[in-house]
């Protein structure tokens, strides 16, 4: 089978414009019929008599321009490192590996790590451009080194009051700007009280996050303080939450339906994990809720449906890796349309605390198979002068595993 030749060729570009391609780019740039930029970056070309096209907007767009010129030779002009958090993906995405060529630059991960003296491996490399900043919350912990690709000049000012909020407010926040080109500035400032006005758009930031005493710890694995959620006692709770989690199996990219979400803790702590989730609840006021908390918890990308299963169950994005059922058990079809809706090797997980829900469950597992376990918890609590163990609701939870 003879592979497509290459007939788009992504180069990246930094600050300090043509003269800092390297000779294989340049030589591509020079040889180019066609070359496509943000207008930025075409005022670099001079006399290149290349045809010119500017990005136009919704990005989506493009993809039928650039096909329009298959057969050319077409250059794209990319800001640094094409492949991160770049627009290189997006390319070999539209069109295939074997059509377009990628020539790398140093990207402002690369030029911030080295402005800092930071090793780029043990950094975490994050962007809020485009994205809400609140997503940095899933990554603040002590000593954590954070590098940000900043969304405009206003950025700087917004992480430094995210951090505060947060109880980081004494984290060593630096601002570098225009990285690599002759306007290339630096300022730092601790995050609270952030002393710097706002400066260029194109900034990174670098953050070393330390923790103001008492600072309340929030665990990388499933199992966050009930207090860390807003709720109105609809919550599955800590230790229950937990042992759900695990239930669930959680990982990177994998999609979560929680059905009667209540406080949408189950689908945050699926998403702190990696994973995608739809939250499903009727109630108008915790579906708020939901959203605040999973800004609060660093997972703004949550999608929250206001609905009732099993007929809002229509709404969710198709084919989900597992599916927990916190509020709906007895409600008729629930548990067989979400086990039907499950991709294959899917799990279902659902928690009853009623006699009715319990004897649905009990009802299903015959039917289905799978597994139930009686979870059974007791906190430790004043009674008076003394302490006592106080029980919560005993929870009966299906586990059943889609072949």
């Amino acid at each position: 089978m003879t592979e497509t030749a290459p007939w788009l060729f992504v180069i990246g570009i930094g600050e300090d414009g043509i003269a800092g391609l390297s000779p294989a780019a340049r030589a591509i740039l020079a040889a180019s019929d066609v070359v496509v930029g943000g207008e930025r970056h075409l005022a670099m070309l001079d006399d290149l008599p290349a045809e010119r096209i500017v990005w136009t907007a919704p990005f989506s767009a493009n993809r039928d321009r650039l096909a329009g010129n298959r057969g050319r030779r077409v250059v794209v002009l990319a800001s640094g490192d094409p492949m991160w958090f770049g627009i290189g993906s997006v390319l070999i995405r539209w069109f295939g590996a074997t059509e377009v060529r990628v020539v790398t630059h140093p990207g402002s991960f690369s030029l911030a790590a080295a402005a800092m003296g930071w090793a780029v491996q043990d950094c975490r490399c994050l962007t809020i451009h485009g994205r809400p900043a609140a997503a940095l919350s899933l990554h603040l912990f002590p000593g954590a080194r954070l590098l940000v690709l900043s969304e405009n000049a206003s950025s700087p000012a917004e992480v430094a009051d995210l951090l505060s909020a947060q109880g980081f407010g004494g984290s060593h926040v630096t601002v570098l700007e225009h990285l690599g080109g002759t306007a290339e500035r630096r300022f730092d400032g601790a995050a609270a009280g952030w002393p710097h006005p706002a400066g260029a758009d194109l900034n990174v930031l670098a953050i070393e996050v330390i923790a103001n005493p008492g600072w309340s710890r929030r665990p990388a694995v499933p199992g966050l303080p009930d207090e860390a959620f807003d709720h109105d006692g609809q919550i599955t709770k800590r230790e229950i939450r937990a042992v759900t989690l695990s239930a669930l199996a959680p990982w990177p990219g994998a999609l979560l339906w929680d059905i009667g979400a209540g406080s949408g803790s189950i689908a945050i702590e699926w998403m702190r994990a990696g994973g995608r989730a739809c939250a499903l609840e009727q109630d108008s006021a915790r579906c708020a809720r939901i959203g605040v908390n999973a800004l609060t918890l660093g997972v703004p990308g949550l999608e929250i449906i206001e609905g009732r299963a099993p007929d809002a169950l229509a709404s969710l994005p198709p084919r989900p890796d597992s599916v927990f059922v916190g509020g709906g058990v007895t409600s008729p079809q629930v548990l067989d349309l979400c086990w039907r809706a499950l991709s294959p090797g899917g799990r279902l997980v659902a928690n009853a605390v009623t006699a009715e829900a319990e004897a649905a469950l009990l009802a299903w597992q015959a039917r289905q198979g799978g597994d139930l376990v009686r979870i059974a918890v007791s906190r430790l609590g004043p009674t008076g002068r003394f302490q006592c163990w106080h029980p919560l609701m005993p929870i009966t939870q299906y586990i059943g595993c889609k072949s």
